[in-house]
């Protein structure tokens, strides 16, 4: 599939299933991350993979996080939070490790995000479905320690990946709302 194609047909899954990616086609989904534009090349992404039962450790963490933030959680709630971490085979935490330099945070940060979305664009070009989640536990210190991540990074994205089962709708396509021409 070709890179115009990969961006014209992307969508977000709604619904993964295994298999995941192959460890080759797993590393050329990173690969494409580590391409992404960086201004001043510190490679401020960070990437942990989470497949099988690694990611109950993901599980846990959320679950943990959500048990801070809501004391009063029933079982079903942390049920339903855990299940946020198994819902793909494969996830790719993909963080931003902020280098205090020259480049402003903010764009170490846009440059992670510009890994994971060559990250989708590699994986729907391979045939694989993904989602890009974060939610609040992303933000939990003890979850970024938990996956060996400083409490300091920025989880910018939980990138899952899988078999589609299911896929939203693609938004439509249109110029109007988002361009000013001068």
């Amino acid at each position: 599939m070709d890179v115009l194609t990969a961006i014209d047909s992307r969508v977000s899954a709604t619904k993964l299933a295994a298999p995941g990616p192959t460890r080759e086609h797993l590393e050329r989904i990173l690969l494409a991350g580590v391409r992404a534009p960086d201004h001043g090349r510190l490679r401020p992404w960070r990437f942990v993979v989470l497949e099988g039962a690694a990611r109950e450790t993901l599980a846990d963490a959320m679950a943990a996080s959500l048990r801070v933030r809501l004391p009063d959680a029933t079982p079903d709630q942390l049920d339903a939070e855990r299940d946020k971490a198994l819902r793909s085979p494969t996830i790719v935490v993909t963080a931003a490790t902020i280098t205090r330099s020259k480049i402003p945070e903010i764009e170490q940060v846009v440059a992670v995000g510009a890994a994971i979305q060559n990250m989708f664009l590699a994986a729907r070009a391979l045939g694989y479905g993904a989602m890009w989640k974060t939610g609040l536990a992303a933000y939990d210190p003890q979850v970024k320690t938990t996956l060996g991540l400083s409490p300091e990074d920025h989880i910018v994205g939980l990138l899952h990946l899988g078999t589609t089962v299911t896929e939203s709708t693609p938004a439509p396509a249109t110029l109007e709302q988002c361009v000013r021409w001068l």
